[in-house]
């Protein structure tokens, strides 16, 4: 019995670490269940899911060349009918047509002519502040 990619096995949870859950196959080859595959919610302790010796049902992942097998215990579960396998779901997208009217445009010199009001009256502000915390007779330094 050879272990392929998507196959779903019965195995035996042989260790558990903070990383994930080392699980005994059937063929006696060992993978791991990262712990981000073994549920589907946010798992913080992987041992409120799991207990050494305890009886999973996994799927295979992946099979790399030096022997490591990636398996999933979240995605060995029967998904419901019209579930996705996306985190998030999807919105639709906003149309190009807008029901709603944009202000009207403003020319480049009524917009300068603004930018330079705000800018010198943020100045003189600025201005007052400082200098009132120079302290001194009123008179300048320097």
């Amino acid at each position: 019995m050879s272990i392929e990619v998507g196959s779903k096995l019965e195995g035996k949870v042989t260790g558990i670490t903070n990383f994930g859950a080392f699980v005994q196959l059937p063929t006696g080859a060992t993978g791991l269940v990262h712990i981000s595959e073994v549920a589907d919610n946010y798992v913080k302790d992987i041992n409120d899911h799991l207990k050494v010796g305890e009886m999973v049902e996994v799927k295979v992942m992946n099979v790399e060349a030096d022997g490591k097998i990636g398996l999933s215990i979240r995605k060995a579960k029967p998904q419901p009918e019209g579930a996705t396998t996306t985190a998030r779901p999807q919105r639709p997208r906003p149309s190009n047509n807008r029901s709603f009217e944009r202000a009207p445009k403003e020319n480049f010199e009524t917009k300068m002519a603004k930018f330079l009001k705000d800018s010198e009256e943020n100045i003189s502000t600025l201005k007052r502040a400082t200098e009132s915390k120079r302290g001194g007779r009123g008179a300048r330094r320097g």
